[in-house]
């Protein structure tokens, strides 16, 4: 069994606020993993289903992710008896078994471009070994997503389920949810697809763009559209409180996002409030919108209706083009050629990942208590 405890001796990031989740470890650490406290006890986790989560954001899985093979097994370390949670701080782990450190030694004094490389040196000297990415990689969305695993498996005992497609890779559109009526058939159907969008016409289109750009030695970036269905009305809160701004939080420290809009989002700027106006109307007892323009959040507060966002990822910096950069302890200009295994698009096992913090968000708002009212 490993020694959990070494964590300590690298970053370690913590969210949440009635679930509080801290991820540890870097890319070519030992381990990577996660502590969650929170956890009501006696919780039974199913680790088939955390599995078979984790295989979809898992490398080496496809033509169109990095080679890198990783076999993501989670390793209890502590805070489960009997398959249960215990209500002490349940910490699991993932060995990395398929690093080379040898391919990211010069980035240590020349960095990417667009990655963190230079930052991380300025705030953590050669305290941290960013070999990798160190603690900065998508290699720590894996111990996001058992994370989001278990929170997806609460969740669901409460009918609320989650699902994301593939909205776009560069200028490639799939046809987006449709924000009133979500069918969870359709969502089931995403989860299992190697490559989950809504048109596969479109889907064949978005493939041919990677496959473009990985002959050039590039990269592509796109937009991961996700939805939760079930959840009730007056989760949330006004200004801070809001889903909105927890759920941003969660999203921004997922590595390469740039850009987060629920509902309508930025588009919402091109109507007249007449039309951006979600009209209600009674469905029997139930109050409802004939649209949704505002993503089932009002004020910050669930609202019924699906729950509608999209993540923006930027371009995979790392690339096998050459680039400008410099040199830190020469102080000098200098060009560089990146090697190692990479994702030429992010987008596609990012997927799950937005799942994940989104699950783990609302089960923390969840966890704060049920609506006072109607």
């Amino acid at each position: 069994m490993s020694n959990v405890n070494q964590h300590t001796h690298s970053v370690a990031s913590t969210f949440g606020r009635n679930l509080s989740v801290t991820i540890f470890g870097g890319s070519h650490e030992p381990f990577i993993g996660v502590t969650l406290r929170g956890l009501p006890a006696g919780v039974a986790i199913d680790f088939n289903k955390m599995e078979a989560f984790l295989a979809r954001r898992a490398p080496g899985n496809s033509i169109y992710a990095t080679p890198r093979k990783e076999a993501d097994k989670p390793i209890v370390q502590a805070g489960l008896d009997g398959g249960k949670t215990t209500g002490e701080p349940l910490t699991i782990i993932i060995e990395n078994t398929n690093t080379r450190s040898q391919d990211y030694g010069k980035h240590r004094d020349i960095p990417r471009p667009a990655h963190a490389d230079y930052t991380a040196s300025v705030k953590f000297g050669k305290s941290v070994n960013m070999a990798g990415g160190g603690p900065f990689s998508a290699r720590l969305t894996a111990p996001l997503c058992i994370a989001g695993a278990i929170a997806l498996q609460l969740l669901e005992e409460h009918g609320i389920q989650i699902g994301a497609h593939i909205s776009s890779i560069e200028k490639v559109h799939d046809t987006p949810f449709d924000p009133v009526n979500i069918a969870v058939s359709s969502l089931n159907a995403l989860k299992n697809s190697d490559f989950p969008v809504l048109d596969e016409i479109q889907g064949e289109k978005m493939k041919e763009v990677i496959q473009s750009a990985m002959a050039e030695g590039d990269s592509v970036g796109g937009v991961v559209e996700c939805c939760a269905l079930g959840l009730p009305v007056g989760i949330g809160g006004p200004m801070y409180d809001g889903i909105e701004g927890f759920l941003s939080s969660i999203y921004f420290g997922i590595p390469a996002v740039k850009g987060v809009e629920f509902g309508a989002g930025f588009e919402s700027t091109k109507l007249r409030g007449s039309v951006n106006n979600d009209a209600f109307y009674m469905d029997g007892n139930t109050v409802k919108t004939k649209t949704n323009h505002h993503g089932g959040i009002l004020g910050g507060i669930s609202s019924g209706m699906p729950i509608i966002c999209r993540l923006a990822f930027k371009p995979t910096p790392s690339i096998s083009k050459k680039q400008d950069s410099v040199s830190l302890s020469k102080r000098t200009d200098e060009q560089l050629e990146i090697v190692g295994r990479h994702d030429p698009c992010v987008v596609l096992r990012a997927v799950p990942v937005v799942e994940a913090a989104t699950a783990i968000g609302l089960l923390d708002l969840f966890l704060n208590g049920t609506p006072k009212g109607r």
